[in-house]
């Protein structure tokens, strides 16, 4: 689904609304969002993680919101459950206003395909 520019900074703010309530903070921004992603791919709940495992978190969040684009695909799960991915078409390069719209359009998608929004 693509979606025109004011169309995905609207539901950003849905996503964002979300997010903050149900954390308790403000101001989410997209790597607070994909941690929060990777926290629910990964499935062991609320917890204390290291620096090294929030980016890991991230970078699994990332994957998955772009697995419904196509950009990546579920490979396995490791022996410690965390999911790996696979990367499937090259990712679209472009200006860091627009790799940060891109990431927030799939973003929105996850959520909307997850019902969360």
């Amino acid at each position: 689904m693509i979606l025109e520019k004011k169309d995905i900074l609207e539901d950003w703010l849905l996503v964002r609304d979300f997010v903050e309530r149900i954390t308790e903070k403000k101001n989410a921004d997209t790597n607070a969002v994909l941690f929060l992603i990777g926290v629910q791919e990964v499935g062991k709940g609320k917890k204390t993680y290291s620096k090294e495992q929030k980016q890991d978190l991230i970078h699994v969040g990332t994957c998955a919101v772009l697995c419904l684009s196509g950009y990546y695909s579920f490979s396995h799960l490791d022996a410690d459950g965390w999911p790996h991915f696979q990367l499937v078409k090259k990712l679209p390069h472009g200006k860091i206003g627009e790799q940060e719209l891109f990431l927030k359009s799939n973003i929105v998608n996850y959520f909307k395909h997850h019902e969360l929004i």
